[in-house]
């Protein structure tokens, strides 16, 4: 089961690093985020 979970973090993981990553700097700043805070985020997010 541990498997599964991890894999499904880590598929949320990459999809949000390459959703972010598509976003033009401009709106990255308005949700308060820049390109070097992406990985980070991504990690939080494929946590919850």
């Amino acid at each position: 089961m541990s498997i599964l979970k991890d894999l499904n973090a880590w598929r949320k993981y990459r999809r949000t690093v390459t959703q972010l990553h598509n976003l033009p700097d401009n709106v990255l700043d308005d949700i308060g985020l820049n390109r070097h805070s992406i990985d980070a985020y991504a990690r939080q997010a494929a946590d919850h």
